[in-house]
């Protein structure tokens, strides 16, 4: 007995939900020890007798060989008293208080696909298959520990086949908590009808090659979907949605097909493979043979490959059906609303837009739109994070006991939750404009804090006066009688890209969007600031230009072109307009008029809006129909003069004078840029090498500037976030002209840089000032 000894383990992370408790029950038995294991809530709790080795053994293969899907950030093992057991068992889960963490959604695993597809296994064709590895978790839970009894796969009992393997550690599914089989688990129908099973699978795949569209229930919520090869049904489904050019994803059935549209660079194909599948943007191929409506004028399409086994039966399924190989699947909802997640959502928001849906019994608790992300420096680069990654926690060193809810943005609205140096991001949630997504929000903030036993004592939001975010915060902090604490917009995107990184110091923070309110009343969105978790100062901006119109200078980028063409210009800026097309006479006196008179008009630093001027300067877009349509068309305008090999160094020329200093504040001479871009456009050099110089110049405006104010600072480290950093030519050519310069260049991956990431920023100011 002198080398036997129990020990008591503790296991923090992503272990519940990903078959960490079978994983335990095996590799304990396997090494000859005895015990129990049970989910705490916040970690899982492990008592383990054996011999010193095994229990080495024991604990490394924890620490380092853990499920595919675990997260396993820390094991504490303790010494305790001997105690005998009489073989290795897991025991009844209990909550306790402490860090959690939750799982996100997983996708079908390839042992479960082999499955489906297996005539001799008992769940062939069940569109519900799913083990220990994979299936829903987020969007069933309804509270920790994660066991059946708190899913909404309670409302399923398990047959008796599917109990004995669920008990049966030397099974796939042994605690696998939605676990099921044809003859126990949910059921797949056509709604309004009585098609159901089998008969409504292949009643959507004959209904989908006919030309139709289809709203189809999966894990996180409705999609809307067609062939993506069929020109007039893509076209219909863009009539229907309102929704003229902004791209569909595409769900493609496997890598095959994937490889015959696009381009596949390194890491994506295991990025697309993996276990969180999201919609990748990959370039298309000119043999693309996809309908030229699912992305207008856009060098890549947003491509997904089958992550719960009801899609993979639409691609394959023994029937008469010769099925497509690429559907168009983008997100059930009302422009502006989030996506639909019951039945009765989507016949009330969607009805209009399909001729049929197919729908499924399991209930979706909290929605999950897809997760989107681009590649960039051989890593994912997120614009959406949703299913697949929220709400994985992002660490922070500050190690201080702190409950803090923070709402995010106004658009491209996620929330955030922060337990002490633990930061849980929600999913996506949507647009706050439109009230559905409002009472979305308020809903999704109460249900995670309750599934992460969270209590705010803090309650953080933006600075505009006239966000929804806001209200609902105000609203949430007077009813739970807590502190309200304002950041500044631009302020939370660098503390997000610095919290992201791990970062806990002073950076120089690039902050360029569309719209943030400013300190003094105007819009910021080119921003220079000096930055710690403390506060900031503002040291640089874009040189500010008038912004008329309201709301709809956001779309209608000949505005801002106007605007910068008059103040380069003068008395020469209408004729100028004109000859550019950017507007005729008299939209241009209307929008002196109000600049000057102070109608309907802000001053502004926008970099987002800097960039739908001059694609309206080149002619490329003069508006947009989706947010970024103007910004996105420029960068593929450059993208493709750098895939033709243009000469851009014999083109490129940059204004004599990159920035102004004074008073400790750089000014970027953008309006400058904006006039030389005109004046060469009439000259009949060619738009794409335009935009190209027009990024190319930017960056070393931005590098030129990081430097003055590093040599007032002695600061070495430059923080990129902000919506246009979702440019990835910007991005990149900011990022290698400041290595150049000896920065460090901190950038997102996994926490958008758009304002889907701001939440982070604002949750990480509120452990650190409240």
């Amino acid at each position: 007995m002198n080398n036997i000894k129990t020990v008591n383990i503790r296991v923090f992370g992503i272990v519940q939900g990903v078959g960490f408790r079978p994983f335990t029950a095996v590799t304990a038995e396997e090494l000859g020890i005895s015990g129990t294991v049970a989910n705490k809530g916040s970690y899982v709790d492990i008592y383990a007798t054996g011999e010193e080795a095994s229990l080495a053994a024991f604990a490394d293969r924890i620490r380092h060989d853990p499920p595919e899907r675990a997260m396993v950030l820390e094991v504490e093992v303790t010494d305790i008293e001997y105690t005998e057991f009489s073989g290795f068992e897991i025991i009844e889960s209990e909550k306790e208080m402490g860090d959690i963490f939750v799982s996100p959604d997983i996708a079908t695993c390839p042992k479960c696909r082999e499955e489906l597809f297996d005539k001799t296994d008992r769940r062939y064709l069940h569109p519900f298959i799913n083990c220990t590895q994979c299936g829903p978790r987020l969007t069933i839970l309804e509270s920790m520990p994660y066991d059946r009894e708190r899913t909404t796969m309670k409302e399923h009992p398990m047959c008796e086949k599917c109990s004995s393997e669920y008990h049966d550690p030397a099974t796939r599914r042994y605690d696998a908590q939605p676990v099921c089989c044809n003859d126990c688990g949910p059921e797949v129908y056509i709604v309004g009808t009585d098609i159901k099973g089998g008969e409504a699978i292949t009643h959507i795949r004959r209904a989908i090659m006919e030309g139709k569209i289809a709203a189809v229930k999966g894990i996180g919520g409705f999609h809307l979907c067609c062939d993506a090869h069929n020109e007039e049904a893509v076209s219909r489904l863009r009539e229907l949605k309102s929704r003229p050019a902004k791209p569909f994803a595409v769900m493609m059935r496997d890598m095959d097909t994937v490889r015959k549209q696009c381009h596949i660079r390194d890491g994506q194909e295991d990025y697309l493979t993996g276990w969180q599948k999201p919609i990748m943007l990959l370039k298309k191929r000119s043999c693309c043979t996809l309908s030229e409506k699912i992305a207008p004028d856009n060098t890549t399409v947003g491509v997904m490959l089958p992550y719960a086994p009801v899609q993979m039966l639409l691609f394959d399924y023994p029937d008469d059906v010769d099925m497509t190989d690429c559907l168009v699947m983008t997100s059930g909802n009302v422009r502006g609303a989030p996506i639909c997640r019951s039945d009765e959502d989507a016949l009330k928001e969607i009805g209009g837009f399909c001729d049929l849906m197919f729908s499924h019994n399991r209930k979706i608790l909290l929605r999950a739109d897809d997760s989107v992300c681009d590649w960039l420096f051989d890593k994912p680069y997120m614009i959406r994070r949703s299913r697949g990654f929220a709400p994985l926690p992002v660490m922070l060193k500050n190690k201080a006991d702190k409950q803090v809810l923070a709402v995010g943005g106004e658009l491209k609205n996620s929330f955030c939750i922060a337990r002490g140096d633990l930061l849980y991001p929600s999913p996506y949630v949507g647009d706050m404009a439109d009230i559905r997504t409002v009472k979305a929000l308020e809903e999704s903030t109460e249900r995670m804090c309750g599934l992460l036993e969270t209590n705010p004592e803090v309650i953080v939001c933006d600075t505009h006066p006239k966000y929804n975010t806001v209200r609902v915060a105000e609203d949430i902090a007077k009813k739970l009688g807590v502190p309200l604490i304002k950041v500044q917009h631009h302020y939370a995107h660098i503390l997000s890209c610095m919290a992201e990184n791990g970062f806990d110091g002073k950076v120089i923070g690039v902050s360029f969007d569309g719209t943030g309110y400013g300190d003094d009343g105007t819009i910021w969105g080119g921003e220079f600031l000096l930055c710690d978790y403390r506060g900031y100062k503002r040291v640089g901006s874009i040189r500010p230009f008038m912004q008329t119109g309201g709301d709809l200078s956001s779309k209608e980028g000949w505005r801002i072109a106007s605007a910068l063409i008059r103040d380069a210009f003068g008395d020469g800026g209408e004729v100028l307009c004109q000859r550019l097309g950017i507007c005729d006479g008299m939209e241009y006196k209307l929008q002196k008029a109000m600049a000057e008179k102070g109608l309907n008009s802000v001053k502004s630093t926008s970099c987002g809006r800097l960039f739908d001027a001059v694609s309206a300067i080149l002619g490329i877009k003069r508006t947009s129909t989706f947010e970024g349509e103007a910004s996105v068309a420029l960068m593929c305008e450059a993208e493709r003069c750098l895939a033709k090999r243009h000469e851009i160094s014999e083109n490129y020329r940059t204004p004599e004078k990159l920035i102004k200093y004074q008073d400790g504040f750089v000014t970027l001479c953008t309006m400058a840029l904006a006039a030389d871009i005109a004046e060469r456009k009439l000259a009949c050099c060619q738009p794409d090498v335009l935009a190209y110089t027009f990024h190319a110049v930017l960056a070393d405006m931005v590098t030129a500037a990081c430097e003055k104010i590093s040599e007032d600072t002695g600061i070495k480290t430059v923080a990129l976030s902000g919506g246009v950093f979702q440019n990835r030519l910007l991005t990149k050519l900011c990022h290698e002209r400041l290595t150049a310069k000896g920065f460090t260049v901190l950038l997102h991956s996994l926490i958008p840089p758009n304002d889907g990431g701001i939440a982070l920023g604002q949750a990480a100011y509120g452990i650190y000032n409240s």
